[in-house]
């Protein structure tokens, strides 16, 4: 599956470099308060857009990621919590068990 979503990522990275490489026309770029840059290459505009929005796609996933990691902490806490509480319950267990009947009384040989 690893290898099919990088497979895609790079169909995607090529697609968009190939759209670039076909439009390298100069362009005027407008910003706001008409702030502009003349003769831009159209490719960086394009490529410089995409990474833009790559960025921009990753940082909208932290919340979740951190949130995530987060509760596997706590989930993980919470196992090794049980873990040792088996271990105590068990070891308490057999302290208090009946003895088996052959420590009792040990079958002789005939």
């Amino acid at each position: 599956m690893r290898y099919v979503v990088w497979g895609l990522r790079l169909l995607v990275f090529v697609a968009v470099l190939m759209f670039a490489l076909k439009n390298t026309d100069p362009v005027t770029v407008r910003f706001y308060a008409d702030h502009l840059v003349t003769e831009v290459p159209l490719i960086v505009v394009m490529l410089s857009t995409f990474v833009v929005g790559a960025i921009f796609g990753l940082l909208l996933t932290v919340p979740a990621n951190l949130r995530r990691r987060r509760e596997l902490a706590k989930v993980r806490r919470e196992n090794e919590r049980l873990r040792q509480f088996e271990a105590e319950h068990t070891a308490r267990t057999q302290a208090n068990a009946a003895p088996s009947p052959d420590e009792v009384a040990p079958l002789s040989p005939l």
